[in-house]
């Protein structure tokens, strides 16, 4: 699908438009697997080798890059003999396993091509929100920059468990961004752009510029994936922009077939989010977006002004009650215990089972009885992020 005439956007901006693209040094690039494989399953290797000389042809001008590619378990599928995407669990994981190698060694061949070599990068959401996790994928994803290779990302799928899932790798896109501090994330899927409505209705029109949440009053982007091997649709890529434009990173939305025009620049092709003018720290962006929390604390008034209106760490003097089973580490959400509302998120320093012993009670009293391992916060606040 093309762009359309008569496109839609603010008629009034004042920010360099083209410039948040053409400037842009390093880059993510997400697509999906409809663009990546045949409907039945298996890799289309034209559409693989199209987006590959789009981006080897970055790399080779001097921009980072950073692809996060769907697909695997699609690619699996045919090699399986399986007719469609399966429901359960187990079989994603099986026909991951199968389409991961194939698909990964389809992009170095490619790559190889144009004199790059790629690295392999597969995530689960544990290792973007517990500490040590998140700096080691940093590290590796630098460390693949520094030395001239092309980090290609996905999800884990092979390994991830439901609770532990990002969900789609819009989102995961959107927070490989943030990890890696780009300059622009690219959403390469099989609609060219945003529209105003259905992009199959001719009255639909594409929406050239979103500056911010006003723009997509009124729009409908319920709009589902025409594939039957992708799990993603507009919805996922709308909240995946959000997350991004959030961090401060430009998003543009099209389809893979027009990736070059619109790394190029060219204002009638997808659709341009503007980022926010202030970038929020890194790791407690990702805590905020990236997690699902494990367990709930009940906090008692003192405590939630302490933790929303002071920044403070919580201590156990605070804390009311306990929900959930979780391990140290582990994230979970602070409610107020009058409204149970949650006001924050953050990891906990404490298993789900040692904390109903430690509630109410101050942090001296707790060293006193139980020894100085226990005069420590329950949340710190530099582990801690307002919701």
């Amino acid at each position: 699908m093309g762009s359309r005439p008569g496109s839609a956007g603010p008629p009034e901006h004042n920010w360099p438009v083209r410039e948040l693209v053409t400037g842009a040094r390093r880059i993510v690039v997400k697509v999906g697997s409809s663009s990546l494989t045949t409907a039945s399953g298996g890799i289309d290797e034209q559409r693989v080798d199209m987006l590959v000389d789009v981006l080897g042809g970055l790399a080779a001008g001097g921009r980072e890059v950073v692809l996060v590619s769907s697909g695997a378990i699609a690619a699996g599928l045919a090699p399986l003999h399986l007719r469609r995407r399966p429901r359960d669990l187990a079989t994603q994981q099986a026909a991951a396993s199968v389409g991961q190698g194939l698909l990964i060694g389809r992009y170095a061949a490619g790559f190889a091509r144009h004199g790059l070599q790629v690295g392999q990068v597969l995530l689960t959401a544990d290792d973007v929100t517990r500490r040590a996790h998140y700096r080691n994928a940093y590290r590796t994803l630098r460390k693949l920059l520094d030395l001239g290779a092309l980090p290609i990302v996905n999800e884990n799928d092979t390994v991830a468990t439901d609770e532990i899932r990002f969900g789609d790798n819009d989102r995961l896109a959107a927070l490989v961004a943030a990890l890696v501090q780009a300059d622009l994330l690219v959403l390469l899927s099989d609609v060219d752009a945003l529209y105003t409505g259905s992009p199959s209705d001719p009255s639909s029109r594409r929406i050239a510029y979103v500056g911010d949440e006003s723009d997509l009053e009124g729009i409908n982007i319920t709009t589902p994936s025409k594939s039957k091997v992708g799990t993603g649709g507009m919805v996922t890529k709308v909240e995946a922009a959000r997350i991004a434009t959030g961090f401060g990173i430009p998003v543009v939305l099209t389809a893979a077939p027009l990736a070059g025009a619109a790394l190029a620049g060219d204002d009638e092709v997808g659709t341009l989010f503007r980022p926010a003018d202030n970038r929020p720290t890194a790791r407690l962006f990702w805590l905020a977006h990236a997690t699902a929390p494990r367990g709930r604390l009940h906090l008692d008034p003192g405590a939630v002004a302490a933790v929303v209106a002071r920044r403070k760490s919580l201590l156990p003097a605070g804390i009311t009650a306990v929900d959930g089973s979780f391990a140290a580490g582990d994230p979970v959400d602070l409610v107020d215990a009058g409204s149970g509302a949650p006001v924050a998120r953050g990891l906990v320093n404490y298993d789900a089972v040692e904390l109903p012993a430690l509630l109410g009670r101050s942090t001296p009293e707790l060293a006193a009885a139980l020894g100085p391992g226990y005069e420590r916060e329950v949340v710190h606040r530099d582990d801690l992020v307002l919701l």
